[in-house]
């Protein structure tokens, strides 16, 4: 070898397996790791404890704050899965900060995480106290959006209301031809081996009969689902007619065909989950999915409200988003904007055309937010109409009369200066949120199942969310 070669440093492997390793030693003084190490242990947990107040079985568990600090910095690194976070308890250095040498399994953290699933309400709102005093929520715009987000839940353990009446048939065909035999079968043996007990069931039957009890479960629970997004349907109907009428306008075309509260053949539940549905993902065609619902503050990107649903319509969701916006801003002792002589102003809403609806800005605005919701889809490159001549907070006098068309008085409120201002600035308030959760954190599929354990993982996430934000306003400030 040429003796100009590179030269090396020196490695041994043994010396390596031999050094002690602390990580306040080898993480950074700002981790987020110690962050949340300081920080979690001085929120009301109270919520978590109340699980325990009961239950004095069993060996000590273990601490709430470890494992709520446990389950925070995971959600907030991109682990998500109760496994990969035990393994990484023995092996990363943050985890290791947090666990110590008494580390929770797999399904110790699973648990924690189904059994507390109530609890996570209360703490997104101790987070948002703390995004809260260190003012970081401005209330100078609400955005308001959804994302679909895929539920755990195959698309091979579902069926179809029209493949529920075949199997019905098939079914109950079946389990009469086995009690026939059955009977044939005791009378011969009776005959031959004198009497028995009579209560045993053969287990083709017991099959059979549980398949039979699950499908007749799922083909109720279709049927009641479609009876009530009928009427739903029908009331919405009703409220855009009278509002046609009201605006003096005529129904073009033919009317519609009166609301069908029967099931359609295609219509599908899921066995695996049953509060999943089918929605349409962004160029990824259909699959079983939960709405993920957000009210963001623009001043930061804080999450004021998070819900879960599972329409796939962000329609319905308007008003409930509000009313949680609001009280979420109450509970964590955050105040509204008010004007000189100290009345509370309306906090701006905006929201693309999926929530318009002339019923949805008036409940919006009783619930306290100023709405800004688009009315339709703006064409590429169209000319903007001049705006009016004088902003206004309120529909009914952003340069219309009191009894002007509600979706005409919207559309005019929106071509304000204000309106400009606000709407545009939805791009760049809600929208960047669910990036950040879905492509950066990596979150596109919830671990639990069913509407009440989703919509606790969706506050985990969102919590964990405003939690960075705040670790990186704090580790900002000099």
């Amino acid at each position: 070898m040429d003796d100009r070669a590179k030269r090396f440093r020196a490695w041994s492997a043994l010396e390596g397996r031999q050094e002690i390793v602390s990580p306040e030693t080898v993480l950074p003084e700002d981790d987020l790791v110690f962050f949340l190490l300081d920080t979690i242990p001085q929120l009301d947990l109270s919520a978590f404890y109340a699980y325990y107040s009961t239950d004095g079985r069993g060996q000590p568990p273990f601490s709430v704050e470890m494992m709520v600090t446990l389950l925070v910095y995971s959600y907030s690194v991109g682990v998500f899965s109760s496994r990969k976070i035990a393994a990484a308890c023995e092996r990363n250095l943050a985890f290791l900060a947090i666990v110590g040498p008494d580390r929770p399994d797999f399904r110790t953290i699973s648990e924690f995480r189904k059994h507390h699933a109530a609890a996570m309400r209360p703490l997104f709102i101790e987070v948002l106290r703390v995004a809260g005093e260190l003012g970081m929520v401005k209330l100078g715009n609400l955005s308001t959006d959804g994302t679909k987000i895929e539920a755990n839940a195959s698309r091979h353990k579902a069926m179809s209301y029209g493949y529920m009446l075949k199997e019905l048939a098939r079914l109950e065909n079946e389990i009469s031809q086995l009690l026939a035999q059955a009977d044939r079968v005791d009378g011969e043996q009776d005959a031959a081996l004198g009497s028995r007990r009579g209560d045993e069931l053969p287990e083709e039957l017991k099959r059979r009969e549980d398949r039979l009890a699950r499908i007749r479960e799922a083909k109720a629970r279709l049927e009641a689902e479609t009876r009530a997004r009928a009427a739903e349907e029908q009331r919405e109907r009703d409220a855009a007619e009278a509002e046609r009428q009201a605006a003096g306008k005529k129904r073009r075309g033919k009317a519609p065909a009166p609301v069908d509260p029967t099931p359609g053949d295609k219509a599908q539940t899921n066995f695996t989950d049953a509060d999943a549905k089918i929605m349409k993902r962004s160029n990824k065609g259909f699959d079983y999915c939960y709405n993920g619902q957000a009210a963001v503050d623009g001043a930061n990107q804080i999450i004021v409200a998070a819900e879960t649903t599972a329409d796939a319509n962000d329609k319905r969701q308007a008003v409930p988003l509000a009313k949680a916006a609001m009280a979420n801003l109450a509970a964590a002792g955050i105040e509204r904007p008010r004007d000189e002589q100290g009345q509370p102003l309306p906090i701006p809403n905006t929201a693309d055309t999926g929530y318009y609806s002339a019923e949805n800005v008036q409940g919006v605005a009783e619930a306290g937010l100023d709405p800004y919701f688009a009315v339709g889809r703006d064409k590429h490159h169209a000319p903007q109409a001049d705006p009016p001549a004088a902003a206004s907070s309120t529909p009914a006098d952003s340069g219309g009369t009191a009894d002007e068309n509600p979706k005409a008085a919207m559309a005019k409120k929106l071509r304000t200066a204000t309106g400009r201002v606000l709407y545009a600035a939805r791009k760049h308030i809600v929208e960047p949120v669910f990036g950040q959760i879905k492509r950066v954190r990596g979150f596109r599929k919830f671990l639990l199942r069913g509407l009440e354990l989703v919509s606790a993982e969706w506050q985990l996430i969102c919590l964990t969310h405003n939690l960075l934000k705040i670790w990186r306003h704090v580790s900002s400030v000099p």
